[in-house]
């Protein structure tokens, strides 16, 4: 194919080089097959663009419409995969390989989109739970958090090209703040392509999203202090980066996930024959297979009983030696090139490093067979596996990563010498144990911790579905400690809050209510003539409240309770028995309570109200004797909208009630959350 020179996405515009700059090659072939280069582009001003342009639209939209975004770009991209799936052959890619990177990073919009529901219809998140601050509850404290006035500074690693850049602005568009992407050079005609459909989609804000395929050396020359900075490659590199003055100065976030030495171990318990023992072999073959290697997360080290080690090492050879390396578009190819030459020049050169205090059991660097290539234009290596046979002593393989198909194998005496030399490499990303021995795990899983960001316990009850020692999930934190970075992505909600400030506000219940669409307790409330519960879900406000009918409870009301619930628990049902208990007499139930407030509150007719939605939370705060008189405050506490499934569905929303019940003193009983759904006036 001609030579093509990539596009760099710069102030609304797509912006070709002054120059060529740097050859990319298929790492297949060999053959130069695009350039890159960034030269001419102005970095202060894409900054300026992204904080001008892209950021105050992302942040007038809100968490739910910044959700559906994402879920409609992931299904826009997921049409046109096929696409993306040809130019990731280029890397060297399987099809296998190419899906972890291609859908597993769509999958990252569409768990991220589906995040939004943990997040109000508001362009700002309220933060835990409100603190009271004076002893009559007139002044209070409460914490919000909302989306920094920055840019997304997005510097990746060439191994996952679509999922390194998924994966990362999924949470930032999330959050509300734009990006600039950095791919890694090498593989940076693959990010191109998928960026190119992002932007014919239509579907992103304008500036919500740059590209730089070339060098972004200078980049941080102009950052700010609401800036937000990832890095994912070398931790040299990493750490040479966010030990810029600028960024110091200024203390501008910079999160580093570094490649590692990540280990797997096989759990005493585990026996040849086991089924635990085949599910090892297959992750640790799968792992050094896999994207060639060329994983941060990819098995280096494996952990081994010292009377296993030739058990391993048989198994593991024989599954590897029917691992097919060639051309990726072929059937029968398990395992493809490299990126690039480069990376297979790199990765020899921590071969022999490696091979000076250890020795390859598996595999042979020069001795190898390639289906479909030429080996040695194309940028090929086999999966390679050293012994170590003291570990302990000798220790460069808790120490040098070769980013490719290697690992090495090395034995322990104990679980404790296995947690030991798990923590040698100085910080990882994941670790893994397979065991059937729950508490091996358990004493395994609490002394590796602190030196994994992630650790996987695999044992035939979750195999078969487990995701695997490799795959970070969304929803979990990806990074590690120490040589990993010590940075944290994804995670959830957790990831989201990277990019998003927090604040503690102060003042009287009325005005924190106000200010954070959320009734707070104490704050004022709007009494109503019409029930609420005859209001659509447009008509609701925050702080509208009833204050229902009250009702004195009997001994009667408790027998019967327990009749229709089956509850015949001692201090409801037998007055004999409280002597040394916090009760004076028989208690009413709670959920009596709760369910006599029920039918204090709600208005019985047909109306908006569709049903009850759930509880999220109770407290029972006194007892309740027979005698006692109840009435109930319930008050509008949140809205939550929610989007129509299809056109035939009901327009509708959540709404969170505050359920006040009070006892004849006016102090509270008990305290509840509840939940309706609410249809909405509009059915558009």
């Amino acid at each position: 194919m001609a030579v093509t020179q990539l596009k760099n996405y710069a102030e609304g515009k797509w912006v070709s080089a002054k120059n060529e700059g740097d050859v990319l090659y298929n790492a297949v072939t060999g053959d130069a097959i695009f350039t890159a280069s960034s030269e001419g582009l102005d970095f202060g001003a894409m900054m300026q663009y992204a904080r001008k342009v892209g950021g105050p639209a992302l942040r007038k939209l809100t968490f739910q419409q910044r959700g559906l975004m994402l879920k409609a770009l992931a299904l826009y991209l997921l049409e046109r995969k096929e696409y993306f799936y040809q130019v990731s052959a280029y890397t060297g890619a399987t099809r296998v390989d190419s899906w972890v990177d291609i859908e597993g990073g769509i999958g990252n919009l569409f768990a991220y989109a589906s995040l939004r529901r943990q997040f109000p219809n508001e362009r700002f998140y309220v933060d835990g739970e409100a603190a009271k601050l004076s002893k009559n509850n007139t002044f209070i404290g409460h914490h919000i958090m909302v989306p920094r006035e920055g840019v997304a500074i997005h510097i990746n690693a060439f191994n996952f090209p679509v999922w390194g850049m998924l994966e990362k602005v999924a949470v930032n568009l999330l959050a509300g703040v734009p990006a600039i992407v950095k791919p890694a050079t090498l593989t940076s005609y693959l990010t191109e392509a998928v960026f190119q459909e992002i932007i014919k989609s239509g579907i992103l804000p304008e500036g919500a999203m740059q590209l730089i395929c070339g060098s972004a050396r200078g980049i941080l020359d102009t950052v700010e202090a609401q800036d937000v900075i990832t890095f994912t490659g070398s931790a040299s590199t990493g750490n040479s980066l966010r030990k810029q003055q600028r960024v110091i100065d200024l203390n501008v976030p910079f999160n580093l996930e570094a490649d590692s030495l990540n280990c797997c171990v096989l759990g005493p318990d585990v026996q040849p024959g086991m089924p635990e023992f085949d599910i090892f072999i297959k992750e640790v073959a799968r792992e050094i297979t896999t994207k060639a290697g060329q994983k941060c997360t990819a098995i280096r080290r494996v952990i081994v009983p010292a009377d296993r080690v030739e058990d391993v090492q048989i198994a593991l050879g024989k599954r590897l030696q029917t691992t097919t390396i060639g051309d990726p578009s072929l059937k029968e190819v398990r395992m493809g090139p490299l990126a690039g030459i480069s990376q297979r020049n790199e990765v020899r050169e921590k071969v022999q490093q490696l091979a000076q205090s250890q020795s390859i059991v598996i595999g042979d660097l020069q001795q190898f067979e390639v289906v479909g290539a030429d080996k040695e234009k194309g940028a090929f290596l086999p999966p390679l596996v050293f012994l170590n046979e003291d570990p302990f002593n000798k220790t460069d393989c808790h120490n040098i990563e070769a980013f490719g198909p290697v690992s090495t194998i090395m034995p322990y005496s104990t679980l404790d010498d296995a947690i030991e030399l798990a923590k040698m490499g100085k910080g990882s990303l994941v670790c893994s144990i397979v065991t059937q021995d729950d508490d091996i795990a358990k004493e395994f899983v609490l002394g590796t911790a602190i030196m994994h960001g992630r650790v996987l316990v695999l044992n035939n009850d979750c195999a078969k579905e487990s995701t695997g020692h490799g795959s970070p999930m969304p929803l979990l934190i990806h990074g590690g400690p120490g040589r990993a970075g010590g940075g944290e992505e994804m995670g959830g909600k957790r990831g989201v809050m990277h990019y998003l400030q927090r604040t503690a506000i102060q003042g009287s219940p009325t005005t924190i209510t106000r200010i954070t669409n959320v009734y707070q307790q104490g704050g004022r409330q709007n009494e109503t003539m019409v029930h609420p519960f005859r209001k659509h879900f447009e008509e609701l406000e925050v702080g509208d409240t009833v204050t229902t009918a009250k009702h004195t409870v009997s001994e009667a009301d408790i027998t019967n309770f327990a009749n229709v619930s089956g509850d015949n628990f001692y201090a409801h049902m037998d007055a004999t028995s409280l002597e040394g208990t916090i009760f004076e007499r028989r208690v009413a139930h709670g959920y009596f309570v709760l369910s006599k407030a029920a039918g204090l509150f709600v208005d019985a007719k047909k109306g908006p109200v569709l049903l009850n939605y759930g509880i999220d939370e109770c407290r029972f705060t006194k007892p309740v004797y027979p005698g006692m008189t109840i009435g109930v405050k319930l008050t509008v506490k949140e809205k939550v909208d929610q989007e129509k499934r299809s056109e035939d569905d009901i327009a509708k929303g959540i709404v969170k009630w505050l359920v006040d019940v009070y006892d004849e003193t006016g102090e509270t009983v008990a305290i509840a959350t509840i939940l309706t759904m609410v249809k909405k006036l509009n059915q558009q």
